[in-house]
Protein backbone atom coordinates (compact mmCIF):
# COMPACT_ATOMS: atom_id res chain seq x y z
CA UNK A 1 0.00 0.00 0.00
CA UNK A 2 0.84 3.49 -0.87
CA UNK A 3 1.19 5.88 1.25
CA UNK A 4 -0.97 9.52 0.92
CA UNK A 5 1.96 11.85 2.17
CA UNK A 6 4.57 10.09 -0.52
CA UNK A 7 3.45 13.46 -3.35
CA UNK A 8 3.96 16.13 -0.80
CA UNK A 9 7.52 16.37 -0.11
CA UNK A 10 8.24 16.27 -3.34
CA UNK A 11 6.52 19.42 -3.53
CA UNK A 12 8.23 21.30 -0.91
CA UNK A 13 10.68 23.87 -2.03
CA UNK A 14 13.89 23.09 -0.50
CA UNK A 15 14.21 26.32 1.88
CA UNK A 16 10.87 25.05 3.39
CA UNK A 17 12.42 21.78 3.47
CA UNK A 18 15.44 23.34 5.70
CA UNK A 19 13.07 24.58 8.15
CA UNK A 20 10.82 21.72 8.60
CA UNK A 21 14.39 19.63 9.37
CA UNK A 22 15.19 21.88 11.40
CA UNK A 23 13.62 20.78 14.61
CA UNK A 24 14.80 17.60 14.39
CA UNK A 25 18.29 18.36 13.24
CA UNK A 26 20.91 17.48 16.41
CA UNK A 27 23.05 19.99 16.73
CA UNK A 28 25.94 17.56 17.64
CA UNK A 29 26.60 16.08 14.55
CA UNK A 30 28.86 13.45 15.56
CA UNK A 31 28.24 9.35 16.66
CA UNK A 32 30.12 6.32 18.80
CA UNK A 33 29.26 3.07 18.53
CA UNK A 34 28.92 1.80 22.59
CA UNK A 35 31.78 -0.01 22.13
CA UNK A 36 33.67 3.06 21.62
CA UNK A 37 35.49 1.36 19.02
CA UNK A 38 33.96 3.72 15.53
CA UNK A 39 33.09 6.94 15.38
CA UNK A 40 31.92 9.44 12.53
CA UNK A 41 31.02 12.96 12.01
CA UNK A 42 27.72 12.81 9.72
CA UNK A 43 27.02 15.93 7.47
CA UNK A 44 23.55 15.86 9.44
CA UNK A 45 22.21 13.58 12.08
CA UNK A 46 18.56 13.15 12.41
CA UNK A 47 15.85 12.38 15.22
CA UNK A 48 13.03 12.00 13.28
CA UNK A 49 9.41 11.47 15.79
CA UNK A 50 7.32 10.39 13.01
CA UNK A 51 6.93 8.62 9.85
CA UNK A 52 6.47 11.66 7.70
CA UNK A 53 9.79 13.15 8.90
CA UNK A 54 11.52 9.87 7.91
CA UNK A 55 9.93 10.80 4.45
CA UNK A 56 11.16 14.45 4.82
CA UNK A 57 14.52 13.05 5.40
CA UNK A 58 14.98 11.11 2.39
CA UNK A 59 13.27 13.65 0.22
CA UNK A 60 15.69 16.00 1.03
CA UNK A 61 18.82 13.45 0.78
CA UNK A 62 17.52 12.42 -2.86
CA UNK A 63 17.50 16.39 -3.82
CA UNK A 64 21.16 16.50 -2.68
CA UNK A 65 22.83 13.15 -4.14
CA UNK A 66 23.38 12.24 -0.08
CA UNK A 67 23.07 8.88 1.47
CA UNK A 68 20.83 8.19 4.67
CA UNK A 69 21.91 5.45 7.03
CA UNK A 70 19.40 4.62 9.75
CA UNK A 71 20.79 3.92 13.13
CA UNK A 72 19.59 2.81 16.70
CA UNK A 73 21.28 3.46 20.02
CA UNK A 74 24.46 1.87 18.21
CA UNK A 75 25.81 -1.31 19.46
CA UNK A 76 26.97 -2.61 16.88
CA UNK A 77 30.50 -3.71 17.30
CA UNK A 78 31.62 -2.33 14.07
CA UNK A 79 31.28 0.73 11.28
CA UNK A 80 27.21 -0.78 10.22
CA UNK A 81 25.92 2.27 11.84
CA UNK A 82 28.81 4.99 10.56
CA UNK A 83 28.32 7.08 7.35
CA UNK A 84 30.12 10.70 6.49
CA UNK A 85 26.84 11.74 5.17
CA UNK A 86 23.21 11.80 6.61
CA UNK A 87 22.07 9.63 9.96
CA UNK A 88 18.30 9.08 10.76
CA UNK A 89 18.62 8.24 14.05
CA UNK A 90 15.52 6.35 14.88
CA UNK A 91 15.56 6.03 19.00
CA UNK A 92 12.11 8.37 18.82
CA UNK A 93 10.32 5.81 17.23
CA UNK A 94 9.82 3.88 19.40
CA UNK A 95 6.04 2.93 19.86
CA UNK A 96 4.07 -0.34 19.95
CA UNK A 97 1.44 0.26 17.86
CA UNK A 98 -0.67 -2.74 17.57
CA UNK A 99 -1.13 -6.04 20.19
CA UNK A 100 -3.34 -9.00 19.46
CA UNK A 101 -2.69 -11.48 22.37
CA UNK A 102 -4.75 -14.28 20.47
CA UNK A 103 -2.91 -14.36 17.78
CA UNK A 104 0.49 -13.73 19.30
CA UNK A 105 1.89 -11.18 17.39
CA UNK A 106 2.59 -7.63 17.97
CA UNK A 107 3.31 -4.61 15.87
CA UNK A 108 6.07 -2.23 16.80
CA UNK A 109 8.03 0.85 15.77
CA UNK A 110 11.69 -0.18 14.56
CA UNK A 111 13.17 2.00 16.96
CA UNK A 112 11.96 0.22 19.88
CA UNK A 113 14.25 -1.05 22.23
CA UNK A 114 13.91 -4.50 23.32
CA UNK A 115 14.04 -3.66 26.69
CA UNK A 116 11.02 -1.40 26.77
CA UNK A 117 9.73 -4.10 24.41
CA UNK A 118 9.86 -6.54 27.42
CA UNK A 119 8.38 -4.18 30.00
CA UNK A 120 5.48 -3.75 27.45
CA UNK A 121 4.32 -7.18 25.94
CA UNK A 122 4.91 -8.04 29.80
CA UNK A 123 2.00 -5.56 30.29
CA UNK A 124 0.19 -8.09 27.94
CA UNK A 125 1.46 -11.19 29.83
CA UNK A 126 3.27 -11.46 26.63
CA UNK A 127 7.57 -12.63 25.93
CA UNK A 128 9.83 -12.73 22.85
CA UNK A 129 10.62 -16.08 22.21
CA UNK A 130 14.05 -15.51 22.34
CA UNK A 131 16.72 -12.88 23.12
CA UNK A 132 20.46 -12.47 22.47
CA UNK A 133 22.95 -12.07 25.36
CA UNK A 134 21.38 -8.24 26.00
CA UNK A 135 18.23 -6.03 24.95
CA UNK A 136 19.62 -2.50 24.95
CA UNK A 137 19.73 -2.74 21.02
CA UNK A 138 16.70 -1.57 18.64
CA UNK A 139 14.10 -3.96 17.36
CA UNK A 140 14.94 -2.89 13.86
CA UNK A 141 18.62 -3.37 14.29
CA UNK A 142 18.60 -7.08 15.61
CA UNK A 143 16.38 -7.96 12.66
CA UNK A 144 18.48 -6.24 9.79
CA UNK A 145 21.29 -8.32 11.40
CA UNK A 146 19.73 -11.69 11.93
CA UNK A 147 20.85 -11.14 16.01
CA UNK A 148 20.53 -14.15 17.44
CA UNK A 149 19.93 -16.00 20.61
CA UNK A 150 20.80 -19.38 22.16
CA UNK A 151 18.98 -22.95 21.52
CA UNK A 152 19.43 -25.15 18.62
CA UNK A 153 16.59 -25.29 17.54
CA UNK A 154 15.42 -22.14 17.86
CA UNK A 155 16.23 -19.67 14.79
CA UNK A 156 17.99 -16.26 14.80
CA UNK A 157 15.15 -13.44 15.81
CA UNK A 158 14.52 -12.44 12.16
CA UNK A 159 12.65 -16.09 11.88
CA UNK A 160 9.83 -14.58 14.02
CA UNK A 161 9.31 -11.29 11.80
CA UNK A 162 5.71 -11.65 10.43
CA UNK A 163 5.78 -8.68 8.03
CA UNK A 164 7.42 -5.49 7.41
CA UNK A 165 6.38 -1.66 6.36
CA UNK A 166 9.19 0.06 4.80
CA UNK A 167 9.90 3.21 3.34
CA UNK A 168 11.35 2.77 0.34
CA UNK A 169 14.20 5.04 -1.63
CA UNK A 170 11.54 6.21 -3.81
CA UNK A 171 9.56 7.65 -0.97
CA UNK A 172 6.74 4.99 -1.22
CA UNK A 173 5.59 3.06 1.81
CA UNK A 174 5.16 -0.98 1.28
CA UNK A 175 4.56 -3.97 3.18
CA UNK A 176 6.23 -7.29 2.48
CA UNK A 177 5.74 -10.90 4.34
CA UNK A 178 6.51 -13.85 2.91
CA UNK A 179 3.58 -13.97 1.02
CA UNK A 180 3.47 -10.10 -0.19
CA UNK A 181 6.69 -9.29 -1.74
CA UNK A 182 8.56 -12.30 -0.86
CA UNK A 183 12.20 -11.03 -2.46
CA UNK A 184 11.84 -7.88 -0.50
CA UNK A 185 10.90 -9.45 2.38
CA UNK A 186 13.92 -12.28 2.68
CA UNK A 187 16.60 -9.49 2.09
CA UNK A 188 15.33 -7.27 4.41
CA UNK A 189 15.33 -9.47 7.64
CA UNK A 190 18.74 -9.39 7.58
CA UNK A 191 19.18 -6.45 5.40
CA UNK A 192 21.77 -4.34 7.04
CA UNK A 193 19.03 -1.51 6.23
CA UNK A 194 20.06 -1.29 2.42
CA UNK A 195 17.05 -2.23 1.68
CA UNK A 196 14.65 0.68 2.92
CA UNK A 197 13.51 2.64 6.29
CA UNK A 198 11.80 -0.31 8.57
CA UNK A 199 9.11 1.94 9.83
CA UNK A 200 7.39 -1.04 11.74
CA UNK A 201 7.72 -4.56 12.83
CA UNK A 202 5.22 -7.38 12.88
CA UNK A 203 6.75 -10.18 15.36
CA UNK A 204 5.10 -13.12 16.39
CA UNK A 205 5.52 -13.56 20.19
CA UNK A 206 4.31 -16.17 23.04
CA UNK A 207 2.39 -15.98 26.55
CA UNK A 208 4.84 -14.48 29.01
CA UNK A 209 6.81 -17.53 30.39
CA UNK A 210 10.06 -17.92 32.88
CA UNK A 211 13.10 -19.88 32.71
CA UNK A 212 14.83 -21.94 34.65
CA UNK A 213 18.58 -21.75 34.38
CA UNK A 214 21.34 -24.10 35.85
CA UNK A 215 24.84 -23.35 35.31
CA UNK A 216 28.24 -25.27 36.04
CA UNK A 217 31.69 -25.71 35.33
CA UNK A 218 33.36 -28.65 33.69
CA UNK A 219 36.71 -29.03 31.86
CA UNK A 220 37.15 -28.48 28.31
CA UNK A 221 37.83 -31.82 27.61
CA UNK A 222 34.68 -32.82 29.06
CA UNK A 223 33.25 -30.52 27.48
CA UNK A 224 34.75 -31.61 23.66
CA UNK A 225 33.80 -35.02 25.28
CA UNK A 226 29.90 -34.28 25.35
CA UNK A 227 29.37 -31.73 22.91
CA UNK A 228 26.48 -32.65 21.14
CA UNK A 229 24.82 -34.34 24.12
CA UNK A 230 25.24 -31.00 26.32
CA UNK A 231 23.78 -29.07 23.21
CA UNK A 232 20.37 -30.99 22.98
CA UNK A 233 20.09 -31.36 26.87
CA UNK A 234 17.56 -27.92 27.05
CA UNK A 235 16.28 -25.07 25.28
CA UNK A 236 18.78 -22.86 25.66
CA UNK A 237 22.18 -23.98 26.16
CA UNK A 238 25.43 -21.56 26.13
CA UNK A 239 28.78 -21.64 27.09
CA UNK A 240 31.16 -19.78 28.38
CA UNK A 241 34.90 -20.50 28.00
CA UNK A 242 38.14 -19.93 29.63
CA UNK A 243 41.11 -21.06 27.73
CA UNK A 244 43.98 -20.03 30.12
CA UNK A 245 41.69 -21.89 33.24
CA UNK A 246 41.18 -24.20 30.67
CA UNK A 247 37.69 -24.32 32.08
CA UNK A 248 34.01 -23.92 30.13
CA UNK A 249 30.98 -22.40 32.14
CA UNK A 250 27.74 -24.16 30.66
CA UNK A 251 24.30 -22.78 31.03
CA UNK A 252 20.90 -24.79 30.69
CA UNK A 253 17.85 -23.38 30.08
CA UNK A 254 14.07 -24.43 30.26
CA UNK A 255 10.59 -23.36 30.42
CA UNK A 256 9.45 -23.44 33.77
CA UNK A 257 6.32 -22.48 36.16
CA UNK A 258 8.53 -22.72 39.06
CA UNK A 259 8.51 -19.21 41.26
CA UNK A 260 11.02 -16.83 40.79
CA UNK A 261 14.59 -17.48 42.29
CA UNK A 262 17.01 -14.82 40.76
CA UNK A 263 20.67 -15.55 41.05
CA UNK A 264 23.13 -13.12 42.21
CA UNK A 265 23.68 -10.54 44.53
CA UNK A 266 25.36 -6.74 44.99
CA UNK A 267 28.68 -8.08 46.86
CA UNK A 268 29.94 -10.91 44.50
CA UNK A 269 28.28 -9.95 41.03
CA UNK A 270 28.95 -6.34 41.07
CA UNK A 271 31.36 -5.32 43.41
CA UNK A 272 33.63 -8.59 42.97
CA UNK A 273 32.56 -9.51 39.37
CA UNK A 274 32.22 -5.78 37.80
CA UNK A 275 34.13 -3.31 39.66
CA UNK A 276 37.35 -5.41 41.06
CA UNK A 277 37.39 -7.16 37.82
CA UNK A 278 37.95 -3.99 35.74
CA UNK A 279 40.32 -2.56 37.86
CA UNK A 280 42.34 -5.67 37.34
CA UNK A 281 41.81 -5.15 33.37
CA UNK A 282 43.25 -1.62 33.80
CA UNK A 283 46.26 -2.90 35.73
CA UNK A 284 46.75 -5.59 32.74
CA UNK A 285 46.73 -3.04 30.10
CA UNK A 286 50.64 -2.71 31.27
CA UNK A 287 51.32 -6.10 32.63
CA UNK A 288 49.70 -8.14 29.93
CA UNK A 289 50.67 -11.95 31.86
CA UNK A 290 48.08 -10.60 34.27
CA UNK A 291 44.89 -11.50 32.03
CA UNK A 292 46.01 -15.17 32.72
CA UNK A 293 45.52 -14.14 36.43
CA UNK A 294 42.14 -12.67 35.47
CA UNK A 295 40.83 -16.02 34.31
CA UNK A 296 41.48 -17.90 37.28
CA UNK A 297 40.34 -14.82 39.22
CA UNK A 298 36.97 -15.13 37.50
CA UNK A 299 36.35 -18.63 37.34
CA UNK A 300 36.94 -18.96 41.03
CA UNK A 301 33.89 -16.45 41.27
CA UNK A 302 31.33 -18.77 39.16
CA UNK A 303 32.99 -21.93 40.16
CA UNK A 304 29.77 -23.17 42.01
CA UNK A 305 26.27 -24.49 40.50
CA UNK A 306 24.09 -22.24 40.52
CA UNK A 307 20.00 -22.75 39.80
CA UNK A 308 17.83 -19.74 39.28
CA UNK A 309 14.23 -19.39 37.92
CA UNK A 310 13.08 -15.89 36.51
CA UNK A 311 11.15 -13.63 33.21
CA UNK A 312 12.63 -15.47 30.24
CA UNK A 313 14.32 -12.33 28.95
CA UNK A 314 16.44 -11.71 32.47
CA UNK A 315 17.79 -14.92 32.05
CA UNK A 316 18.73 -14.47 28.53
CA UNK A 317 20.37 -11.38 29.45
CA UNK A 318 23.68 -11.24 30.30
CA UNK A 319 25.74 -8.24 31.58
CA UNK A 320 27.91 -7.25 28.76
CA UNK A 321 30.15 -5.40 31.20
CA UNK A 322 32.59 -2.54 29.57
CA UNK A 323 33.14 -1.23 25.89
CA UNK A 324 34.65 -3.39 23.91
CA UNK A 325 36.57 -4.77 21.06
CA UNK A 326 34.04 -8.07 20.03
CA UNK A 327 33.90 -9.85 16.94
CA UNK A 328 31.97 -13.47 16.69
CA UNK A 329 31.35 -15.95 13.43
CA UNK A 330 28.63 -18.25 12.66
CA UNK A 331 30.32 -22.40 12.52
CA UNK A 332 28.02 -25.25 10.74
CA UNK A 333 27.74 -27.35 13.79
CA UNK A 334 29.52 -30.04 12.27
CA UNK A 335 32.54 -28.14 12.12
CA UNK A 336 32.58 -26.72 15.81
CA UNK A 337 33.88 -29.53 17.85
CA UNK A 338 36.90 -29.54 15.65
CA UNK A 339 36.98 -25.72 15.67
CA UNK A 340 37.08 -25.18 19.35
CA UNK A 341 39.76 -27.87 19.64
CA UNK A 342 41.66 -26.17 17.01
CA UNK A 343 41.55 -22.53 18.76
CA UNK A 344 42.11 -24.49 21.76
CA UNK A 345 45.60 -25.40 20.24
CA UNK A 346 46.29 -22.29 19.03
CA UNK A 347 45.69 -20.65 22.37
CA UNK A 348 47.98 -23.00 24.66
CA UNK A 349 50.95 -22.21 22.22
CA UNK A 350 50.30 -18.46 22.70
CA UNK A 351 50.58 -19.05 26.42
CA UNK A 352 53.38 -21.16 26.44
CA UNK A 353 55.24 -17.92 24.33
CA UNK A 354 56.59 -15.01 26.70
CA UNK A 355 55.46 -12.74 23.97
CA UNK A 356 52.25 -14.31 23.42
CA UNK A 357 48.91 -13.46 23.19
CA UNK A 358 47.10 -13.16 26.45
CA UNK A 359 43.50 -13.08 25.97
CA UNK A 360 40.24 -11.70 28.20
CA UNK A 361 37.88 -14.18 28.74
CA UNK A 362 35.71 -15.66 27.99
CA UNK A 363 34.70 -17.14 24.92
CA UNK A 364 31.16 -17.32 24.34
CA UNK A 365 29.73 -20.14 22.30
CA UNK A 366 25.83 -20.23 21.51
CA UNK A 367 23.75 -22.48 19.30
CA UNK A 368 20.72 -21.52 16.53
CA UNK A 369 18.60 -23.59 14.27
CA UNK A 370 18.77 -23.36 10.23
CA UNK A 371 16.63 -20.97 8.56
CA UNK A 372 16.28 -19.60 4.59
CA UNK A 373 16.96 -16.16 4.98
CA UNK A 374 19.62 -15.26 2.44
CA UNK A 375 22.02 -13.36 4.23
CA UNK A 376 21.40 -14.94 7.71
CA UNK A 377 24.82 -16.72 8.59
CA UNK A 378 22.13 -19.84 10.14
CA UNK A 379 21.63 -20.06 6.42
CA UNK A 380 20.52 -23.76 5.82
CA UNK A 381 22.62 -24.98 8.93
CA UNK A 382 22.43 -25.61 12.25
CA UNK A 383 25.20 -23.01 13.47
CA UNK A 384 27.43 -22.70 16.88
CA UNK A 385 28.21 -19.11 17.20
CA UNK A 386 31.72 -18.45 18.66
CA UNK A 387 32.96 -14.93 19.69
CA UNK A 388 35.55 -13.25 21.72
CA UNK A 389 36.29 -9.83 23.21
CA UNK A 390 38.48 -7.26 24.28
CA UNK A 391 37.44 -5.41 27.02
CA UNK A 392 38.28 -1.44 27.52
CA UNK A 393 38.93 -0.63 31.40
CA UNK A 394 37.33 2.73 31.65
CA UNK A 395 37.03 3.44 27.99
CA UNK A 396 40.79 3.13 27.68
CA UNK A 397 41.71 0.63 24.69
CA UNK A 398 43.42 -2.58 24.34
CA UNK A 399 45.68 -4.40 22.29
CA UNK A 400 43.14 -6.88 19.63
CA UNK A 401 44.41 -7.26 16.51
CA UNK A 402 46.31 -10.42 16.73
CA UNK A 403 44.35 -11.92 18.87
CA UNK A 404 41.19 -11.20 16.41
CA UNK A 405 43.30 -11.91 13.07
CA UNK A 406 44.63 -15.61 14.65
CA UNK A 407 40.50 -16.64 15.68
CA UNK A 408 39.13 -15.42 12.24
CA UNK A 409 42.34 -17.22 10.23
CA UNK A 410 40.63 -20.44 12.47
CA UNK A 411 37.00 -19.92 12.08
CA UNK A 412 37.27 -18.97 8.28
CA UNK A 413 38.78 -22.50 7.92
CA UNK A 414 35.57 -23.89 8.90
CA UNK A 415 33.81 -22.44 6.79
CA UNK A 416 32.60 -19.45 9.41
CA UNK A 417 30.54 -16.57 8.35
CA UNK A 418 30.68 -13.37 10.33
CA UNK A 419 27.98 -12.07 12.46
CA UNK A 420 26.91 -8.91 9.88
CA UNK A 421 26.89 -6.26 13.37
CA UNK A 422 30.27 -6.85 13.90
CA UNK A 423 33.44 -5.63 12.11
CA UNK A 424 34.90 -8.02 9.51
CA UNK A 425 36.99 -8.38 6.16
CA UNK A 426 35.19 -10.25 4.02
CA UNK A 427 34.02 -9.02 0.40
CA UNK A 428 31.75 -9.98 -2.11
CA UNK A 429 33.94 -12.82 -3.62
CA UNK A 430 33.95 -13.98 -0.47
CA UNK A 431 30.75 -13.87 1.08
CA UNK A 432 29.21 -14.72 -2.64
CA UNK A 433 31.03 -18.56 -1.91
CA UNK A 434 29.21 -18.38 1.86
CA UNK A 435 25.97 -17.30 0.58
CA UNK A 436 23.75 -19.01 -2.38
CA UNK A 437 21.93 -15.78 -2.45
CA UNK A 438 24.17 -13.16 -2.31
CA UNK A 439 23.66 -11.85 -6.03
CA UNK A 440 19.88 -12.20 -4.93
CA UNK A 441 20.20 -9.92 -2.54
CA UNK A 442 22.42 -7.42 -4.79
CA UNK A 443 19.64 -7.91 -7.00
CA UNK A 444 17.06 -6.88 -4.91
CA UNK A 445 18.32 -3.91 -3.37
CA UNK A 446 19.67 -2.56 -6.83
CA UNK A 447 15.75 -2.81 -8.00
CA UNK A 448 14.24 -0.86 -4.83
CA UNK A 449 17.38 1.56 -4.27
CA UNK A 450 19.62 2.25 -7.59
CA UNK A 451 20.74 4.88 -6.93
CA UNK A 452 21.84 3.94 -3.28
CA UNK A 453 20.44 6.12 -0.97
CA UNK A 454 20.88 3.86 1.35
CA UNK A 455 24.11 2.22 0.72
CA UNK A 456 27.05 3.69 3.49
CA UNK A 457 30.27 2.67 3.59
CA UNK A 458 30.20 -0.37 5.34
CA UNK A 459 27.36 -1.61 2.11
CA UNK A 460 29.45 -0.01 -0.35
CA UNK A 461 32.63 -1.96 1.47
CA UNK A 462 31.17 -5.44 1.96
CA UNK A 463 28.21 -5.52 -0.45
CA UNK A 464 29.18 -4.27 -4.04
CA UNK A 465 33.31 -3.85 -3.47
CA UNK A 466 34.16 -0.53 -3.59
CA UNK A 467 37.99 0.30 -2.06
CA UNK A 468 36.14 1.54 1.20
CA UNK A 469 38.74 0.84 4.07
CA UNK A 470 37.33 -0.97 7.15
CA UNK A 471 38.89 1.28 9.14
CA UNK A 472 37.91 4.69 8.30
CA UNK A 473 36.14 5.15 11.28
CA UNK A 474 37.88 3.46 13.91
CA UNK A 475 39.09 5.78 17.09
CA UNK A 476 42.06 4.47 17.32
CA UNK A 477 45.08 2.18 15.18
CA UNK A 478 45.64 -0.47 17.10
Amino acid sequence: MSSQLTATPRDIPLQNLYQLLQPITSSKASFNNWGQSFYCAPLAIFEPENEFQCELILELARREGKSVKAAGVGHSPSDLACTNEYMLRTTKLNRLLEVNVEKHYVVAQGGITLHDLHAQLGVYNLAMTNVGSISDQTLAGIITTATHGSGIEYGVISTHVIGLTLLLANGTRVFCSRNERPDLFIATICGLGATGLILSIQLEVEPAFRLKEIQESMSFDDFIHRFDKLVYSAQHVRFWWFPASDTVRCSYSDRSKEPKNPVGGWWWHTFLGYHVTQLFLFIARYFLFLNTWISHYTCWLIKKQTVGVDDSHRIFNVDCRYPQHTTEWAIPFEEAQCCLSELRNWLEKESEDPNGIRPHVPVEIRFSAPDNIWLSPSYGQRTCWIGIVQYKPYGFNVPYRRYFSGYESIVARHRGRPHWAKAHYLQPDQLRELYPHFDDFRRVIEAVDPKGLFRNEYIQRHIFGLPVSGRIFRLRQL
